[in-house]
């Protein structure tokens, strides 16, 4: 089943787009299937939870999963952390996801 997904990207576009839920993708992987943000700006240390480099910002309210001690370390150390960040390499996509909101946080 896919689910929708609307993603604010770095230029403040949104994109609503198609998430697969049968594929164990999180969310960087998926923001990077839809060449959201540029090559080499996300998903650095390949989803690790080690460089926030995934960071966004949700902006609606769905179930998300809680934040792992790997996911609540980084957020702790990363820049232009709000308190609705969260680290997309975290979020796996399911069909509790269906309508969510993001805005990818902007590039360090």
């Amino acid at each position: 089943m896919d689910i929708t997904i609307k993603i604010t990207d770095r230029d403040g576009v949104t994109h609503e787009v198609q998430a697969p839920t049968d594929m164990n993708m999180n969310l960087m992987e998926l923001v990077r299937a839809y060449e959201l943000a540029p090559e080499g700006t996300i998903g650095i240390c390949g989803g690790m939870a080690m460089c926030a480099s995934c960071q966004c910002y949700v902006l609606n309210q769905v179930p998300l999963p809680e934040k792992n001690p790997d996911e609540e370390a980084m957020l702790w150390e990363a820049f232009n952390v709000k308190e609705n960040s969260r680290l997309g390499c975290q979020i796996h996509l399911t069909e509790e996801l269906d309508g969510l909101e993001v805005e990818l946080a902007p590039e360090v």
